[in-house]
């Protein structure tokens, strides 16, 4: 048959396909008894029409998948055949289910080769996901372990299978389309010789998945993030400052960001307002600020509806140590930080800043997220760490001056990204602010990273600002595509990570 001459479509199966589905039920189930009875299929149409999905070829059936709806904690563990079917041969469909069960994928001899058998498992799934359905499960028959019965035991067959050491048509072709073998069934199906009455429990789960929740509990999937590319100038009071700042929330939340950050150190022209002669008095005196900005900052997020990254501030804590830190400030008033863990030479030997000692991912109602300030982006533990914990997004306020500077920070923020199959945000700060020393020169182009897989930008990169320029950058970020990456990506990063040879791992010290 030529290539040429197909016309293949999909679509459900209706009642009077059944003399069509008789015929290639008998040509393919031969050694089990044929096809099943009229009355089978005809109850499997009523009860659940969406699940019977068949591929035809210039209007003949050539290929059918037969689904039921189950209970996952009951069909999840070991079960026969037998319990999926009523009285008079019906098979049960639990219209209240949470999976999907697959009963049958068959495709007619003549058409074998064209990986049409892909296509109806490619569908059910494409089902299970608009179903909001946890997964599919599907009894699998081990048809070639009658071969084998003699040298291995059934499980040795499945190691064997599993290693591609022998090829198996039904656990093969199952095993290649993202199912996983949970269990050895004994006694699945008697009646298959082939198979010495024995089944593997498959699963395939759907990674979208989500329980049921009122629509006000929900977890948003679709996400938009603003970052503002601060313009430093010199100030007159704190009040000006705060004016500045609520100006940009407002207008990060007309366009319904859920989420605004601000870059490191973005309220530094406060230290113009002392003497500098002395920049560890400057960078304290600047730190006496940092209450009032987290408090009117939580406030804006309340008001506004918008969850603030807060850049960054100098913190004096209660032992005396100075700490540079972000703060989270949600949109329900609660507020968590995040202080900076490697302190660069300058903060070190200029302002005798302290490194923090732990990293956390956050829960919020626009995903997880975490927060790197400038220089830990450049620690690829710290990502992976946060990565592991379940990490979407992660933020990066930065200050640099010079350009090799910031692309140390962009192009570690990027890796981030990639290795770890999250969004990264980076914002920082632009101008200049000779009244400040140390801080007189700013060079920042502040951006959003995306992995790099075809569900994303060809070059990774999701938005950009012009350089050096006081502005706005906004960018719509899809946390369903991460799962989609995580799972089926071209390359799965975080999946294929070899920990039977190294891992990160953190230690748990206090402050």
């Amino acid at each position: 048959m030529s290539p040429e001459d197909l016309h293949l479509q999909l679509r459900n199966l209706r009642l009077e396909d059944y003399p069509q589905l008789k015929t290639l039920m008998d040509a393919v189930y031969r050694d089990i008894g044929g096809a099943w009875s009229q009355y089978t299929i005809e109850k499997l149409v009523k009860d659940f029409p969406e699940g019977q999905i068949c591929l035809e070829d210039n209007g003949v059936i050539v290929g059918v998948a037969l689904t039921v709806c189950v209970n996952y904690a009951r069909f999840s563990n070991p079960h026969k055949y037998d319990d999926l079917i009523g009285k008079r041969e019906a098979i049960l469909n639990d219209s209240n289910g949470d999976a999907l069960y697959g009963l049958d994928v068959l495709i007619h001899p003549d058409y074998r080769g064209y990986r049409l058998g892909r296509r109806l498992y490619d569908a059910r799934k494409e089902l299970c996901r608009q179903s909001n359905l946890r997964a599919i499960l599907a009894g699998g028959r081990i048809v070639n372990y009658h071969k084998y019965a003699e040298e291995l035991s059934p499980s040795q067959y499945l190691d064997k299978v599993q290693r591609r050491e022998i090829y198996d048509p039904i656990l093969t072709f199952q095993l290649a389309n993202d199912f996983n073998v949970k269990r050895l069934l004994g006694m699945y199906l008697p009646e298959d010789k082939k198979s010495h009455g024995f089944a593997t429990l498959l699963e395939w789960n759907n990674f979208l998945y989500e329980p049921a929740d009122s629509v006000l509990t929900s977890r948003i999937r679709n996400v938009r993030v603003g970052a503002v590319q601060w313009q430093m100038r010199a100030v007159d009071s704190v009040e000006e400052i705060l004016q500045q700042v609520e100006y940009f929330v407002d207008a990060l939340s007309s366009y319904q960001s859920d989420f605004a950050l601000f870059p490191e150190f973005f309220n530094a022209p406060l230290m113009g307002l002392t003497d500098q002669s002395q920049q560890m008095d400057a960078i304290r005196f600047l730190a006496g600020y940092t209450e009032r900005f987290k408090r009117e900052m939580s406030q804006m997020a309340v008001s506004y509806n918008v969850n603030i990254i807060t850049g960054s501030m100098p913190l004096l804590d209660d032992d005396g140590g100075l700490y540079n830190v972000s703060y989270l400030c949600r949109r329900d008033g609660s507020v968590e930080e995040q202080r900076k863990l490697h302190i660069t030479p300058h903060e070190k030997r200029d302002w005798v800043i302290e490194g923090g000692y732990d990293v956390r991912v956050f829960d919020t109602d626009a995903g997880k997220v975490g927060i790197l300030i400038c220089y830990d982006v450049e620690f690829p533990e710290l990502g992976r760490i946060m990565a592991e914990e379940g990490l979407e997004i992660l933020f990066v306020p930065f200050w640099t001056d010079t350009r090799n500077a910031y692309l140390r920070v962009r192009h570690c923020a990027q890796a981030r990204a990639v290795e770890n199959e999250c969004y990264v945000v980076i914002c920082g700060s632009v101008g200049n602010l000779p009244e400040v020393e140390s801080l007189d020169v700013q060079y920042a182009q502040s951006a959003v990273f995306s992995p790099s897989d075809f569900a994303f930008p060809h070059d990774a990169v999701m938005s950009e600002t012009t350089p050096n320029t006081e502005m706005l950058m906004f960018s719509d970020l899809n946390l369903d595509e991460l799962r989609y990456l995580h799972n089926e990506g071209s390359v799965t990063n975080l999946k294929d990570r070899r920990k039977d040879i190294y891992e990160v791992s953190r230690k748990r010290l206090t402050e």
